[in-house]
């Protein structure tokens, strides 16, 4: 994809406003050329009417060139903006395997780099439609002097035109080496802010780190920026090296061979003299095409196409007033032979996920355990559908779930996974009571003297690792979808809460009709659960202990279970205060007799 043919198709009404201005402007700067050697020819008009048209001119081209400037300067921020909204979109709707392949490094490339390299090259398309007019005006007022002069002028320009391109491709494939860096940089800044207390704490590693990850991109990517910039530096010299040859020519051999009077050996060194500014810009101007083409190919090799996509948009089902709702509930979810594969770190072979069959139902806690890399977070993904099923299937109320309704059916969910990210605002939820359900959950979160809201923000001050997934629980509670899915949600907090997301949140759930699937490892509150399934090596079995009331089991039942398990919870703590009280009482004692022998025995001494 070109980079000219990409900004013509995405703003062709204003760039070609733009370029009607620069050409206005190169246009009334070879106009002035030919009006200063009227003038100092003193054979042309009267001096007032050339100045009269010289402050014409001026005004013009002045006027036109900061025009054409102000148009491109603004709608190449405009640009920036809207690359960066594309780009965004088609993360947003790429599949989650594809961007976990990427990788968030290569993204935030392509979010951060890319669309200003891209739109550098837009920006500076002003500047190059008043040197091409400029540079075309000052060869067609040459060709009206001499011809020989102009056929001299057009053979150096196309000698170094080839010997430009001899240096371009090094140059393009330089900078496509450093853009590849440039990911790798991403990678070693993430590394640095995410590692920076391991980093910290073995001095060694930090060493290595600065002086071989991170030391040996940036040595490479300066290598090839400076071999690419080099490149063109060599061509635009080359190009300057015959333009003075041409000037020359003109001054002491063109008088001989063609016959050229003074007057007009003057005119043609004028225009040549006028042309050499914008002929180089327009030269230099070329690294930032080059470098625009390479940030556009990596794009477009990402996957991350910036045109539109016809086969998508032509497979997305229609859209009525804006996005569509959740589903506000379901009688039955299936998954039925559902498989996945993958491969897993430090095995040659993949590991495949199932065939897995599992039946929900409205107001139904179910546990999910097994072993690390069993593949719980995995089959989550598929039934959250962030995850495509390889073979089998999803269905949601007997309606297979594929491409054209995945994305209604993931809002069926409410999720907060193990590497769960906290937004800044209540994103995407509203309501005039917005604020105050949020802080009623707070309350109840134990959260509401760390965190305020404020037209949906939240303010937030030291939060533990617990305390922060508590909060992400709030996000959940308000979205109030159908079905929750917690992953490891209770691995980071302290024990009191672990007994109240246990014993009271999750039969909360359960009483206002909702589903919940619960991945954890707290096998000591298993029995609160209606179901409880493992996963070994793929492979899913449901654990008789919690199977043995079936799915018939009464409600009252399960509740006398988690009373059971908050009544035990208490005894423990009652049993704890009671041997606190007895040892304390003890030291007491022995603290008393230890004053009383002390008190005797300085009686006896008295």
């Amino acid at each position: 994809m070109s980079v000219l043919g990409f900004l013509v198709r995405r703003a062709l009404r204003p760039l070609l406003l733009a370029i009607a201005a620069g050409v206005i402007s190169g246009l009334a700067g070879a106009g002035i050329i030919a009006l200063v050697q009227e003038a100092l020819s003193a054979q042309g008009r009267p001096a007032a009417q050339l100045a009269w048209a010289f402050a014409g001119l001026a005004v013009l081209g002045v006027a036109s060139k900061a025009v054409s400037q102000v148009l491109l300067t603004r709608l190449g921020q405009a640009m920036i903006a809207e690359l960066r909204m594309q780009l965004g979109r088609r993360i947003l709707e790429a599949p989650l395997r594809r961007i976990e392949q990427l990788g968030p490094h290569r993204l935030m490339a392509a979010l951060n780099d890319d669309p200003a390299v891209i739109t550098q090259a837009y920006v500076f398309l002003p500047l190059l439609c008043v040197n091409v007019a400029t540079v075309l005006g000052c060869l067609a007022y040459i060709g009206l002097i001499s011809w020989s002069a102009l056929a001299i002028v057009l053979g150096a320009m196309g000698l170094g035109a080839v010997l430009f391109r001899a240096h371009d491709g090094r140059a393009v494939r330089a900078f496509a080496r450093a853009r590849e860096t440039s990911d790798a940089l991403f990678q070693h800044f993430r590394g640095l802010t995410s590692g920076i207390k391991e980093l910290k704490m073995h001095g060694g590693r930090g060493r290595a780190f600065l002086q071989g990850a991170l030391g040996e991109s940036l040595t490479s990517y300066q290598r090839d920026y400076v071999a690419g910039t080099t490149e063109f530096a060599v061509a635009i010299g080359w190009g300057t090296l015959l333009f003075y040859a041409v000037l020359g020519l003109t001054l002491f051999a063109l008088p001989t061979w063609a016959g050229l009077t003074q007057p007009a050996m003057s005119g043609v060194v004028l225009a040549m003299l006028f042309l050499l500014t914008p002929f180089a810009q327009t030269v230099e101007f070329l690294p930032a095409v080059g470098r625009a083409s390479v940030a556009l190919s990596k794009v477009s090799n990402l996957g991350l196409a910036l045109a539109p996509e016809p086969e998508i948009e032509a497979r997305e089902p229609p859209r009525q007033g804006g996005a569509e709702g959740p589903p506000a509930a379901f009688e039955r979810l299936e998954l039925t032979g559902v498989t996945h594969r993958y491969y897993r770190e430090k095995e040659d072979g993949s590991f495949q996920l199932g065939p897995i069959d599992l039946t929900f139902q409205p107001g139904e806690i179910v546990y999910l355990v097994g072993g690390n890399g069993s593949g719980k977070t995995t089959l989550s993904l598929l039934l959250l559908g962030l995850y495509a099923p390889e073979s089998g299937e999803i269905r949601l109320d007997g309606v297979p779930i594929d491409d054209r309704n995945r994305e209604r059916y993931r809002q069926l969910f409410s999720v907060v996974f193990a590497e769960y990210h906290l937004f800044e605002r209540l994103l995407g939820l509203s309501g005039p009571d917005l604020d105050e359900r949020a802080r009623r959950y707070l309350e109840r979160l134990q959260l509401d003297h760390r965190v305020r809201v404020e037209d949906g923000a939240l303010r937030v001050t030291g939060l533990s690792q617990g305390q922060r997934k508590r909060l992400a629980l709030l996000t959940a509670y308000l979205e109030d979808r159908p079905f929750y899915v917690f992953d490891e949600w209770a691995s980071d907090q302290d024990p009191h809460f672990r007994k109240v997301f246990y014993t009271e949140l999750l039969p909360e759930l359960r009483a206002r009709g909702k589903t919940a699937l619960v991945i954890t490892h707290d096998d000591q509150y298993f029995a609160l659960a209606d179901r409880c399934l493992r996963l070994d090596f793929g492979r899913l079995t449901e654990l008789p202990a919690a199977a043995d009331e079936g799915d018939e089991a009464p409600r009252a039942a399960r509740e006398e279970r988690a009373a059971s398990a908050r009544a035990d919870e208490g005894g423990r703590a009652r049993s704890a205060h009671a041997r606190r009280l007895q040892i304390e009482q003890r030291a007491a004692q022995e603290t008393g007799a230890r004053g009383r022998e002390a008190v005797a025995a300085t009686e006896q001494e008295t």
